[in-house]
């Protein structure tokens, strides 16, 4: 019996969605189909759709509109995860996909055709429900694994506060990278470090609101951040939209303290393992850091304990093969 096979569509193999791709590879022929731009070769995306059993696509985008829509016409299933970019609209920070009427057409047409969606936190799911993706018994939730390395062995600094987000003018906002470094004046005695590719000439702004006690990394490798979340003591989240929040989920990970603000998915992750700033400002963020600062240290290993238990690489593996293996069941596909 041959495996079934699937084409797993996205345009950026970010570490998430290579988990999915390697998750799926382990039971599935999996013919990886990356879309770099607009400029589709529908020729060749309708040849890799015909021999596929199924479609997997990360995010309703451009990217996946052609092979869901060809997917629809050979009667083959479509899974499409969503959250983030694609179902937000948050006009005042320019972010979302929903705030085009062209981009909203082709996003609900995405989700009309596809069989199911997987949304990656149940805030994403309220999203796509929002945008009107789908009708809601097609889009469950299924939330990301995050992968576990080895408990945190370094020695932790206790002023080392730590944030992680690309920088670029969207990001100053939406992931709080602006009110983090303006909330370092207020506690001077603490090393705040911003950790993020620069993207633009926002990285200037940033040094001009920061204190001496800031420090700005840009891009680092997988193993050096892990280094990273090992020493630091606080980890902060001062988002105002957040899709997920891969990068708390794996700090808490590795025994920080999460700071965040109670918006979009955010408690999702954190639960009672954090503290919650009242807003995203400056003054807010530093009470916060402050009351992590002085949190029990039975709080780091309530942190790492739940991400273990409600978002394991092994919970996201079997939601992913039953998804695959219901929707090749329902067109009578033999399974492995």
């Amino acid at each position: 019996m041959r495996q079934p096979r699937i084409l797993f569509v996205h345009n950026a193999l970010q570490s998430f969605v290579a988990v999915d791709r390697d998750l799926l590879g382990e039971r599935y022929a999996v013919r990886e189909w990356f879309v770099r731009s607009r400029l589709i070769n529908l020729a060749a995306t309708w040849r890799a759709v015909w021999r596929a059993d199924l479609i997997f696509g990360w995010f309703a985008s451009w990217h996946t509109f052609f092979p869901v829509l060809f997917a629809r016409l050979l009667g083959k299933p479509a899974i499409v995860v969503v959250g983030g970019y694609d179902t937000a609209n948050v006009p005042q920070l320019g972010y979302g996909s929903q705030r085009s009427a062209l981009k909203r057409v082709a996003i609900r047409l995405i989700g009309q055709n596809a069989t199911r969606l997987l949304a990656f936190s149940q805030s994403a799911r309220r999203e796509a429900l929002q945008a009107q993706l789908a009708a809601p018994e097609k889009i469950e939730c299924v939330y990301l694994g995050v992968p576990d390395g080895k408990p945190p062995t370094a020695k932790r600094n206790p002023s080392l506060v730590i944030t992680v987000g690309g920088v670029g003018r969207t990001n100053l906002l939406r992931k709080g990278l602006l009110p983090f470094v303006q909330a370092a004046a207020h506690l001077p005695n603490l090393q705040f470090t911003l950790v993020g590719k620069w993207f633009d000439d926002s990285i200037q702004m940033l040094r001009a609101a920061a204190s001496p006690n800031v420090t700005f990394t840009g891009y680092l490798s997988a193993e050096a951040l892990q280094s990273l979340y090992e020493q630091a003591s606080v980890y902060v989240q001062a988002s105002l939209h957040e899709g997920f929040g891969m990068s708390v989920a794996e700090a808490m990970l590795m025994g920080c303290i999460p700071v965040v603000t109670p918006v979009c998915s955010l408690p999702e992750i954190v639960g009672d393992c954090g503290v919650y700033a009242a807003d995203n400002s400056p003054q807010a963020i530093a009470q916060a850091i402050e009351k992590a600062l002085s949190a029990d240290e039975s709080l780091r290993v309530r942190a790492r304990a739940h991400i273990l238990e409600h978002f394991s690489v092994a919970k996201r593996r079997e939601a992913l093969h039953r998804v695959v293996e219901n929707c090749l069941a329902q067109r009578g596909m033999p399974l492995p």
